[in-house]
């Protein structure tokens, strides 16, 4: 053809070469988020041995929950002394009722699971109640789904438990048929971001904390080199006139060639510590407690502390610990063959003693109710204690 000479003297593309990594360098350069291990352990040396805000959160929840009053109780009567109570008094040799309240509850903030193990004589009523650690716990599921049996794991050492023997109370959890969700995994995000926010700050202080200020010495001959008399008379001046209580807020006097040059923390810098409060609050949130019990900075979400206490009550706590006694009391009425209810004591909470002493006056007040209908409504036994 008669363009061919064209092409055979057309320069050839220069010849490019790129190491094999290259890519995989360019695409490991970006950053990614690390988050922490999303399992029981990991959360609980986190989220709760690791951070205060969760551990206050997890401390006032279970003792709050453990200190409640409770109260026996069936269709007919109330219990000033049964069995049941006898056992709740003192569940084992090493523990009182709160004790092992607490520590039920405690496990169902970390895990979303409490397991409590009854110690069962030849007949009759459980001689003991255990609290066993959730992370040491496997469902054995049967055929039906329902568990069949407990495995506790300690090391190389397995003991499976008969599933009567064993008080499961869980959380609910919309994608486990099994196992519970616990508050800390929903607070996971939020102990990470507070995590390192603390860090942070601790790496600030330890490698990057600046003095407030600085003093530059720009000699007449443009030199910015101090004599050694020069630094040591300066140095002792500031040792003796501005440090120290004393001479707090003293005016400093410069001679000629000094010049004081302010310096503080970045912008960016001080916005962590926006960051991490606002994490403590979603903490706090994840697990029912108002920031304002926990000392956290930010927006007053109640008027005053009562309310937020007796909001605490009403929302976090006894929806959580009528779910524990109601399992506990059903289970163990079934051990023992007598169909009683544990639950906790309304009238003996003194945060709710406002709003128990407006309802009784109100079922009182209600003439068109039958005096068993107003003891069933303030949750009372029909029939009146003889």
């Amino acid at each position: 053809m008669v363009l061919d000479f064209l092409k055979k003297s057309a320069p050839e593309a220069p010849e490019a070469k790129a190491s094999a990594s290259a890519k995989l360098a360019v695409w490991g350069s970006s950053g990614r988020v690390v988050w922490s291990p999303r399992d029981v352990g990991s959360l609980t040396k986190n989220g709760f041995l690791g951070n205060p805000v969760g551990y206050r959160a997890v401390k006032v929840i279970a003792e709050a929950a453990a200190a409640l009053p409770v109260i026996c109780q069936d269709a007919e009567r109330r219990y000033d002394t049964h069995p049941l109570l006898m056992l709740l008094r003192r569940p084992n040799a090493a523990q009182t009722r709160a004790d092992l309240l607490e520590a039920a509850v405690a496990q169902l903030m970390l895990s979303g699971n409490a397991y409590v193990e009854a110690v069962m004589p030849e007949m009759g009523m459980p001689a003991e109640l255990h609290v066993l650690r959730s992370d040491r716990m496997h469902i054995v599921p049967g055929a039906d789904g329902w568990p069949k049996g407990f495995d506790y794991t300690v090391g190389s050492k397995k003991h499976r438990f008969p599933a009567e023997l064993i008080c499961h109370i869980r959380n609910f959890h919309p994608q486990d048929d099994h196992h519970g969700l616990a508050p800390i995994q929903a607070a996971a995000t939020a102990i990470d971001v507070h995590n390192s926010a603390a860090r942070w700050s601790k790496a600030l202080l330890d490698n990057a904390a600046r003095p407030s200020g600085a003093i530059v010495y720009n000699g007449l001959d443009g030199t910015g080199a101090m004599t050694q008399d020069q630094f040591d008379r300066l140095q002792a001046e500031l040792e003796s006139h501005h440090q120290g209580a004393r001479n707090a807020g003293r005016p400093m006097l410069l001679e000629g060639g000094l010049d004081w040059k302010p310096m503080g923390f970045s912008p960016s810098d001080m916005e962590f510590q926006k960051t991490k409060e606002a994490a403590a609050r979603d903490i706090a949130l994840a697990f029912g407690v108002p920031p304002m019990l926990m000392g956290i900075p930010g927006d007053a979400t109640y008027a005053n502390y009562a309310e937020a206490n007796r909001a605490f009550y009403r929302l976090t706590v006894l929806p959580l610990a009528n779910r524990v006694w109601a399992t506990l009391s059903h289970w163990l009425s079934g051990l023992a063959g007598d169909p009683v209810q544990i639950s906790p004591d309304l009238d003996g909470i003194p945060a709710l003693a406002t709003e128990r002493e407006a309802a009784w006056r109100r079922v009182s007040d209600a003439d068109f109710l039958t005096q068993a209908e107003k003891r069933r409504l303030l949750g009372l036994p029909e029939a009146p204690q003889e």
